[in-house]
């Protein structure tokens, strides 16, 4: 990093260049920070370290000020915490307690919730979905339903669109069509039909409002122009590395394939690269497939066998902000069970494990397959470098940069606490010697008597 700072000083790079420099540099240096913990008010005894004690199922954090983070329970509990406003304990960790909480949300059961997500364009609202079918609108000042969208079958995720004049909701349920609800009508507009099992996830294109990804346990990945009578662009297939031409980036033109698998198995997460180029699917078959989206061809990059991925539940990799990369070196996070493994989206190299020093050794009798060791969630905080991640075990955890500055800064701050230690076992040592100086005097020395 000096070289850095000395060619910028003599001028022979940007202070883009240098900026990128050192996003890189504390993104790859990202590992779990163990001083900052989450805590419900008044939890005690075993809960006392954990966000939701059932389990948090889903997390995530606005986009505007990267300032406060919504939780949702496996118990339909949810939460809001404040990033900013840590409490220090006597041991040196940081806690956050919520500023509000709402201890059950579904109406009917203790009905866990699957997925929640601040309203796009303002994070005084949020949205939640769950096994009680339903998509539900809440304020984030009151913790209260303001609508509420019975979809009539199980709501494994939802999808809003930050780019978007509409306010359609896409929800993937066990239906196997594609549900849109409406904001701003209150209904469900229509349904894009086409799967031929579950919807298991979906997500808007960040760059086209009206272009959206669904994935299905039938193994299909479908995209859709939801303007369109006909809404299905086509499918994906595995086999076809080449791809359809079209006229633009979206397919405007291209041949419809109407058959094809993205996947030997359940197609349970989909994310889309910041410049909407590249799309990432995640499947039972235990294979994370990247696609070209200017042609939907598969870009054959393989990540190894060491993925993870048998449950139903929504799998959703994170992508960082592009400006914190180098262009053509993305790295992706995908959610291991145990760990998150940060890997080059364009040649599947492993970069680097992250592991939770609670996740490194599991309990005696218990698979690192258990549902305590399953990260569910993840986001990322706007305007810093840290990644937040959410897991079965009731636990939020912070990944924070660790750099070599910050190990010379903590080895100092041992040093000095040795020093102060010796100054006071010194002091000790010289009071105590004093002590018997004195009271061998009062022994030795000769008696004196007056008459």
């Amino acid at each position: 990093m000096n070289s850095y700072l000395l060619n910028r000083q003599l001028g022979t790079i940007s202070h883009q260049g240098l900026a990128r420099a050192q996003n890189q540099r504390l993104l790859e240096s990202l590992q779990a920070n163990s001083k900052v913990q989450f805590r419900n008010r008044g939890s005690s005894g075993n809960q006392g370290n954990t966000a939701h004690a059932a389990g948090v199922a889903s997390i995530a954090i606005d986009r505007f000020e990267g300032r406060y983070l919504l939780s949702g329970g496996a118990d339909s509990s949810v939460s809001i915490w404040d990033l900013e406003a840590a409490q220090a304990s006597d041991d040196g960790s940081f806690i956050h307690t919520p500023l509000a909480k709402a201890l059950r949300t579904s109406t009917t059961e203790s009905l866990g919730i699957t997925h929640v997500s601040f309203y796009p364009f303002d994070s005084l609202a949020f949205l939640t979905s769950g096994y009680d079918r339903t998509l539900k609108v809440f304020s984030s000042e009151t913790l209260q339903a303001s609508g509420t969208f019975d979809l009539g079958s199980t709501v494994y995720s939802h999808a809003t669109s930050n780019i978007a004049s509409h306010l359609l909701i896409a929800c993937a349920s066990q239906h196997p069509a594609v549900k849109l609800v409406d904001l701003q009508s209150g209904s469900s507009t229509h349904s894009l039909a086409g799967h031929a099992g579950s919807v298991l996830s979906v997500s808007w294109h960040p760059k086209n409002e009206h272009i959206l990804a669904s994935g299905a346990t039938d193994g299909t990945c479908r995209l859709w122009d939801i303007r369109r009578s006909a809404s299905s662009l086509g499918v994906l297939d595995f086999d076809d590395s080449v791809g359809l031409g079209g006229y633009d980036a979206i397919g405007t033109g291209a041949r419809r394939r109407e058959r094809g698998k993205a996947h030997n198995g359940a197609v349970n997460g989909i994310t889309w690269s910041e410049d909407g180029r590249f799309m990432i699917t995640m499947g039972h078959d235990e294979r994370m497939r990247v696609w070209q989206m200017t042609t939907g061809g598969n870009t054959l990059v393989n990540f190894g066998p060491s993925l993870k991925n048998t449950l139903t539940t929504t799998l959703t990799p994170l992508i960082p902000p592009a400006y914190l990369s180098a262009p053509g070196t993305d790295t992706i996070y995908y959610p291991n069970p145990g760990e998150i493994l940060a890997l080059d989206l364009h040649n599947g190299r492993l970069l680097k494990k992250l592991r939770a020093p609670a996740l490194q050794k599991p309990q005696s009798g218990r698979s690192i397959g258990n549902l305590s060791t399953r990260i569910t969630s993840m986001a990322w905080r706007a305007h810093t470098v840290e990644l937040y991640s959410a897991h079965g075990d009731g636990t939020i955890r912070a990944w924070c940069p660790w750099t070599d500055d910050d190990d010379v800064g903590d080895r100092e701050g041992v040093e000095d606490d040795d020093q102060h230690r010796e100054d006071d076992e010194t002091a000790e040592r010289k009071r105590k010697r004093d002590e018997l100086d004195h009271i061998v005097q009062d022994l030795t020395k000769k008696r004196v008597t007056y008459s």
